[in-house]
């Protein structure tokens, strides 16, 4: 039967789509079109190249039709239908910003959720995962955080996650969604059982944060009600002291590491055992001009001492979470973890 001899009251869904939208005419539809999927794009272009003619009065009952169904049908509005329709009229971004300020802070979407993980968990993670999905990761979460996490992945799969992101289209919605589901359930659903921090391990970060005065008052403190606290705080506590413990081919790259000024003022206070150790890890020409800028500066406020060792701590934190050190005892003990 040709599409003109056929009964037009059994038009198709699609068929209805179109004779709608070739009704309201392309300056009213320009957005409707864009908010359609590739494949629902496809299947109305192809009822409207196909269309039988329509009268008059029955485009009029068919927009009669879709006003009455809109308006007495029912609607329910939830968060993943209103991020649907943003991400399909904004760019993605603006869209999780949008629904972040929704949902609120509980409410965070998966790719914030990530933003908050440490990049070695989430390299951890993904270095499980296929090459391609890691792509589709990498290219939700910031740039930045993007790129610390690549530099911790295995050299191959990193170059491998890079070609994937550079050829990769458009991901299907359904694709997305899985991916978050899976990420939701298998990563964030179990970070909390897997990273749990010992109580005294957070706190002797927050200790070795105080100036020495700080420091010194409040373990004088901890020690008359918690003697026991106190101690595994300070044994979890990394010192400008505890430098001392690490071998010498690190000691060197850590003062190729520092400015000399700022090394300067950190041993201007400090024990003897404790500059024989830097001392040894440089030329005696080195050490000489050292001792002269230690000279030259004169006397410094024991604030401006601990403030040079904490900005050469972390120098050296950053250097072993690059991979450039490793921060272990001289003698065989424990490797130390930040």
């Amino acid at each position: 039967m040709a599409p003109n001899d056929r009964n037009k009251s059994l038009l198709t869904g699609p068929e209805k789509a179109a004779v709608l939208l070739m009704s309201l005419g392309e300056e009213r539809t320009s957005e409707l079109w864009t908010a359609l999927e590739d494949d629902e794009i496809r299947t109305v272009s192809v009822a409207m190249s196909r269309l039988p003619e329509i009268d008059a009065q029955q485009v009029q009952g068919l927009l009669n039709d879709f006003v009455t169904r809109l308006a007495s049908g029912p609607l329910a509005g939830n968060f993943e239908k209103t991020e649907q329709l943003l991400r399909k009229i904004l760019p993605n971004r603006r869209a999780e910003q949008i629904m972040a300020e929704i949902r609120g802070p509980a409410g965070s979407n998966i790719w914030q959720k990530l933003s908050n993980v440490r990049d070695e968990i989430l390299a951890g993670y993904l270095k499980n995962e296929y090459p391609q999905t890691v792509a589709v990761i990498l290219s939700k979460i910031t740039t930045d955080q993007a790129a610390r996490v690549l530099a911790l992945l295995p050299d191959e799969f990193a170059i491998e996650t890079v070609d994937r992101m550079l050829r990769m289209e458009p991901v299907p919605q359904t694709v997305l969604e899985r991916i978050e589901e899976t990420l939701r359930i298998e990563f964030i659903g179990n970070l909390s059982l897997t990273t749990r921090r010992d109580n005294n391990e957070q706190m002797a970060e927050i200790f070795n944060a105080f100036d020495r005065p700080t420091e010194g008052r409040m373990l004088t403190a901890l020690d008359e009600i918690n003697r026991q606290a106190a101690d595994r705080i300070r044994s979890l506590m990394f010192t400008f002291e505890d430098l001392t413990r690490l071998d010498s081919n690190t000691a060197q790259v850590i003062v190729r590491s520092v400015d000399r000024d700022l090394l300067a003022r950190a041993l201007k206070g400090s024990a003897d055992f404790v500059k024989d150790f830097f001392f040894e890890a440089m030329s005696q020409r080195a050490v000489k001009i050292l001792l002269e800028d230690m000279a030259t500066i004169g006397p410094l406020r024991l604030k401006d001492v601990d403030d040079a060792q904490q900005a050469i701590l972390q120098i050296v934190k950053d250097l072993a979470t690059k991979g450039d050190i490793v921060l272990s005892k001289s003698r065989g003990d424990d490797e130390m973890v930040f």
